[in-house]
């Protein structure tokens, strides 16, 4: 099948890359002439576990191609994904900017029936301001008679492991009324839905709530699991314990139940503010979303004290080493992420790091920059001279260092852990100070 992607973003360049790994003819579009360029050239923009291999192969087959041409994309294709960014606005809802500017462009340049199908995250609504804005198009060029669907295909893929969530979709949602649309989706994503009961076909505007929906949910469930640690630092009781317990139970699940610093990425920050902003401008107090947005802001700041705590609220002059920046491992994603919340607020008290990260330390330097930060190629070299170690990515090269080595090398024998990856009686046992979220 001939597919056009525009927008080679993550979701639009895996999107792409994994259409084409299936045998498909895939145009990924971008205005970015630079990006454009790399990527034919094989330089990726994003990190992702597999992605540049497949790229790669892809392109220098034949069916992965890339261009700033969106005419050339349309041309004899048959489904059209629109993949563009959708950044936050400052009152949260979601820019929909970039989604109505390629409708327009497609409005312009499509003369026989096409799919066109929203892959980027967008609010209730946004399918039928695509068709009308499609429509208005065609009619300042006389071409009404030309047919096209407008259908909602929310992505749902997880930074790190998103190949493989393409792959093997846990689900694949369609919104759309037409019985023939459906049909043809139903098609091309059969290679990665060979049982039927992973292709669910809803109207638009569920589909579309769905995404927001889905990622609110698993906040939600973070900024719960975050609360209750707070309640663990105060009894006495230990929030991994309490995670156990309550994961066993079927009904809740062992997912997203890690206490830790809190979520961030580019999904679940902007979405949870979206979603909030639809609700209270449709009437809808969002009193329980509104709750997930404070808690996961104030986490940060829990963590902050705890260290500040540690030092009588003194630490200038003090060097901390730092593991991780990315707001997840196998990303390069800063977006969101805790450790620019953390640095900053320490910074902001006359406190100097060293950080590493494996993979994000580009993008952390564009946000951090270099004053009061050295930036190190190895996590070992990062702990020299710095007076504690403050954990912020759980990268799995961090989850059994050699203790020995870190208490050796550290000024004082001091362990901020942000994602409770250690075993605290362990570590206490080995001669350090301990502090994780909730135990």
């Amino acid at each position: 099948m001939k597919l056009a992607v525009i927008g080679t973003g993550y979701v639009g360049l895996v999107t792409g890359t994994c259409f084409s790994e299936m045998g498909n003819d895939v145009w990924c579009v971008d205005v970015d002439a630079k990006k454009i360029d790399n990527l034919n050239k094989g330089i990726i923009p994003i990190f992702e576990p597999g992605l540049e291999e497949l790229v790669k192969r892809n392109h220098d087959e034949g069916r992965l191609r890339f261009t700033t041409n969106l005419a050339e994309a349309l041309e004899d294709t048959l489904v059209a994904f629109i993949a563009v960014g959708t950044p936050p606005n400052e009152d949260g809802s979601a820019d929909l900017s970039h989604v109505i500017t390629v409708a327009r462009e497609m409005g312009k340049l499509i003369n026989k029936y096409m799919i066109i199908v929203d892959k980027s995250t967008v609010p209730v609504g946004t399918a039928e301001r695509v068709r009308e804005t499609i429509r208005k198009e065609l009619s300042a060029r006389s071409q009404n008679e030309v047919e096209f669907d407008v259908v909602s295909n929310p992505e749902f893929l997880k930074e790190g492991n998103a190949i493989e969530d393409f792959m093997r979709p846990e689900r694949v949602i369609i919104g759309t009324d037409n019985v023939r649309t459906a049909e043809i989706l139903k098609e091309l994503y059969s290679p990665f839905t060979r049982q039927s009961e992973r292709f669910i076909i809803m109207d638009i505007m569920s589909s579309e709530l769905t995404k927001y929906a889905a990622n609110a949910m698993l906040a939600t469930r973070i900024s719960f699991m975050n609360e209750i640690s707070q309640l663990c630092e105060r009894t006495g009781a230990d929030i991994e314990n309490v995670r156990r317990g309550i994961g066993s139970d079927t009904r809740v699940g062992k997912s997203f139940l890690y206490a830790g610093l809190g979520y961030g990425g580019s999904c679940f920050p902007k979405d949870v503010k979206a979603l909030i902003k639809t609700s209270s401008d449709l009437g809808v107090e969002p009193v329980l979303l509104r709750s997930v947005e404070e808690v996961n802001k104030r986490q940060r700041g829990i963590f902050v004290d705890k260290i500040l705590s540690h030092y009588k609220n003194d630490v200038k002059g003090l060097c901390f080493a730092v593991w991780g920046l990315a707001f997840k491992p196998q990303t390069d994603d800063m977006r969101e992420a805790p450790a620019v919340d953390i640095i900053k607020a320490l910074k902001a008290k006359g406190a100097k790091f060293k950080a590493y990260d494996p993979i994000a330390w580009k993008n952390a330097r564009v946000l951090l920059g270099d004053d009061s930060i050295e930036y190190v190629q190895g996590n070992y070299e990062a702990l020299s001279g710095c007076d504690a170690l403050i954990l912020m990515t759980e990268w799995h090269h961090f989850r059994n260092p050699d203790f020995s080595r870190i208490k050796s090398t550290l000024k004082q024998p001091v362990i901020f852990d942000g994602r409770n990856q250690y075993d605290k009686k362990l570590i206490a046992e080995k001669g350090f100070t301990y502090y994780g979220v909730g135990r």
